[in-house]
Order: structure tokens, then C-alpha cells, then sequence
């Protein structure tokens, strides 16, 4: 039975925390838990599991939000291959899948970010939200609004055709390959942000990187050319996004689109976030 809705659970727990290693800690915990009770006595096992996995990933989230605090640099979502974050069937399910949706989600409190992700990924009713996380439903639907709200802004940057996304991620590609910058800087918006996650333990810039030009330097001038580096597009979280590899080292970087522009680089190369055996079999072209 558990296992059934699994792929449910880590989809709840990733949306909320952004990693998976931590998602998965959070479904164990669930696990235990759904081990110790009288499962005759549970109507509903999906919705008793949903706020079990609920409740113990806004307990996390509280707890890695202080310590991301204190993270070397820009902490950026773990990313993962679509097929490990739980359902990705509907629209909303692909957006909050999406690592752009992710790197956004990290201004909401715990509870807004709770409330957000069940509500729009899971389609939950707001009385159900409000049982699951203790709440009043006129709260729940309070926190929704802000939530909406607060991402508002940035997310209208955000309206991309899947066919646009593809052939930008693809010229990228070929332009990072080469060393291009002035072909990369075709790509880019004059705005565009760069934000490298290296976790301390591999070279990153410690801060985030704003202007084609500099961003395109940036590119063509250190990434694109240290010896060794492969490039190959993969799918990362439902959209396309640049594999890397150095050596035994993988890192992925994912695109934010607006306008027929690059408008955001996210390039992780932390290598807790990047193990081996997700990556090592992925990519297409």
C-alpha cells in the first residue's frame, strides 16, 4: 500500500523542500510512521500519507530554510530527472516540477509554500489543507493568495512554449560547446542572471551574475573551455536543460525563458546534488 503512493509522497516532499535527498528522508520518516498504526483503522490511506509527508516537510522545511542560511553562495534546487519527483500529468504539476519554480518557491514561509504546493500541484480542497496542516480554512486560503502573490511578479516572466524552450536549450548548447560568446549572447537577455550552485565545494561564483555581456564572458571565457568538458541536452525536472561532465563530475545547467530570451542560468554543480547514478545514463543528442 505504501509503496502505491510513493511517487505521490516524493512528489509533495520535494515540491516543499527542493531537495530530493531531504524528500527522501522525509517519505522514511512517513514509512515509519505508517508502520506503527492500525491501517484498519485509517480511512484513506493516500490522504492520511499526504499529511503525514505534509506535516514532516514543513518540520524540514524549517529547518534546512535556517540552514541554507548559512549555505556557501546560492543554494539552488537538487535537480532530478522528471520521472523521480511523483506526478507530473498536469500543467501545474510540470510548473512546480520545474527548477525556476523551484529557486522561486524559496521566498515562501514554510506554511505558504505548504499551502502553495497542495494546492496548486495536488489540487487539494483548502478544508483539506487546513485538516492536513492544522489550520482555519480562511487561513489556508489567505496563505494561498500570498503565496500566488509573492510569485506573481517573477513567475509572468515565465510563459514559454515547450517548442521555444527546446530550440534555446539547443542553441545554447551548441554555442556553449564552442566557446561562442557572441553567439551566446545572442541568446541572452539584456537582463539575464547567471546563479551558480557550488556548495563550497567546487569553484562557483559566490554571488549571482547579471548582464548578457558578463554572463556570456562567463561562458565562453571559463566554462565552455576547461579541457575535458562534455556538453548533452537532457530532460531536467520535465524541461530541457544542458548535462555537463567533467571527469567524473556531472553538472546540470537549466534555463529560465521570457520573450524568445534567456532570462536566468541555473548551473549546479554541487556534487552532493549531483550524484553519478541519476546522470550518468541520461541525455539525448
Amino acid at each position: 500500500m505504501f509503496q502505491q503512493h510513493r511517487p505521490v509522497l516524493l512528489g509533495v516532499a520535494y515540491r516543499m523542500l527542493g531537495s530530493f535527498a531531504d524528500a527522501e528522508d522525509v517519505v522514511q520518516e512517513a514509512w515509519l510512521r505508517w508502520s506503527g498504526v492500525d491501517h484498519a483503522a485509517i480511512h484513506g490511506s493516500r490522504q492520511f500519507l499526504v499529511a503525514v509527508v505534509s506535516r514532516l516537510a514543513i518540520d524540514r522545511m524549517r529547518l534546512v530554510y535556517r540552514r541554507r542560511e548559512t549555505y556557501v553562495g546560492t543554494w539552488l534546487p537538487e535537480p532530478v530527472r522528471a520521472d523521480e519527483a511523483g506526478p507530473a500529468d498536469t500543467v501545474a504539476q510540470r510548473d512546480t516540477l520545474s527548477l525556476a519554480t523551484l529557486r522561486l518557491m524559496e521566498q515562501l514561509t514554510p506554511p505558504e509554500r505548504g499551502v502553495y504546493v497542495l494546492r496548486e500541484a495536488f489540487e487539494l480542497p483548502y478544508e483539506e489543507i487546513a485538516g492536513i496542516l492544522g489550520l482555519r480554512a480562511d487561513h489556508t486560503r489567505q496563505l494561498h493568495r500570498r503565496g500566488v502573490a509573492r510569485l506573481a511578479a517573477e513567475r509572468s516572466r515565465f510563459p514559454v512554449d515547450p517548442g521555444v524552450h527546446h530550440d534555446l536549450v539547443e542553441q545554447f548548447l551548441v554555442a556553449a560547446r564552442t566557446g561562442d560568446r557572441a553567439g551566446l549572447q545572442r541568446l541572452l537577455a539584456h537582463d539575464v542572471t547567471l546563479w551558480t550552485d557550488g556548495g563550497g565545494k567546487v569553484s562557483a561564483a559566490l554571488r549571482p551574475v547579471s548582464g548578457a555581456d558578463k554572463v556570456a564572458r562567463l561562458f565562453a571565457g571559463t566554462i565552455a573551455k576547461r579541457p575535458g568538458t562534455t556538453f548533452r541536452m537532457v530532460d531536467v525536472n520535465g524541461e530541457p536543460g544542458v548535462l555537463v561532465r567533467r571527469g567524473s563530475r556531472w553538472q546540470v545547467c537549466a534555463l529560465e525563458i521570457a520573450d524568445g530570451r534567456i532570462a536566468g542560468v541555473l548551473w549546479i554543480s554541487n556534487p552532493d546534488k549531483m550524484p553519478a547514478a541519476r546522470w550518468a545514463g541520461a541525455g539525448r543528442g
